[in-house]
């Protein structure tokens, strides 16, 4: 029942090239900082993610997108990003757009086992192309495929050794759903507890679904864009 990894590199064993990865963050609220390094640092290439967004250029996913790992992105912002701009314009990235409500409930439906869903966001637009559309009480819905992934990296605020997960406020973002529907889930804490710790009315994340757990550290915690006002 002990989950925990000694590190971040071993924490990531097993990944490879080509693999599709989730990375929990809004922004660079949430970011699973220390093994995003660990995967740039280990060198896997056409990385397909998902995530809300790429980090910005150099931190976060930026990383790996300087360092041209990064085959495709799944996401709904491309967010202070000039190298996902230049990557993208130049054909070099393919990017799918995900209306940022309909990217969360993906991922739900990917955890949840669910084969698919109908919402209306969408529809009439580019984001439908392609796609089922059906009239629902006399309005149109588009049929939406979940996601998974073979590796989901999450950052929670608290853990214990049996992977069970407190996340901080909305540093909580992708990472609750991310943590359901990844083949592998690997969870980085600021804070790791022994088993019973932790309220079991606050946790979010039940250590079912987390198959390693590590102990983050020098967490950065940027501010993607900020903004001050004169004294």
């Amino acid at each position: 029942m002990d989950k925990t990894y000694p590190s971040a590199s071993a924490a990531i064993e097993g990944m490879r090239d080509g693999i599709t990865l989730m990375s929990g963050g809004f922004g660079l609220c949430g970011n699973p900082e220390n093994l995003i390094k660990a995967v740039h640092a280990a060198g896997h290439q056409d990385l397909d993610i998902i995530s809300n967004n790429c980090g910005i250029d150099g931190v976060g996913l930026g990383v790996l997108l300087d360092a041209g790992r990064v085959r495709s992105m799944t996401g709904s912002y491309v967010g202070e990003n000039k190298t996902f701009e230049r990557l993208f314009l130049s054909g070099q990235l393919k990017v799918t757009l995900v209306p940022q409500g309909t990217l969360a409930e993906r991922i739900r439906a990917g955890g949840a086992g669910i084969g698919g869903f109908y919402t209306p966001t969408g529809y009439g637009t580019p984001v439908a192309e392609g796609k089922e559309v059906r009239e629902i009480d006399g309005r149109w819905y588009v049929l939406e495929a979940p996601l998974r992934a073979d590796f989901s990296l999450i950052k929670a605020w608290k853990g214990d050794r049996h992977g069970n997960l407190i996340y901080r406020h909305t540093a909580n973002n992708f990472n609750q759903a991310m943590a359901t529907a990844g083949a592998i889930t690997v969870a980085e804490v600021e804070e790791l507890v022994e088993p019973g710790e932790l309220d079991p009315n606050f946790v979010h994340t039940p250590g079912i679904f987390v198959d390693r757990i590590i102990v983050g550290e020098s967490y950065d915690k940027q501010i993607e864009f900020r903004t001050t006002r004169e004294a």
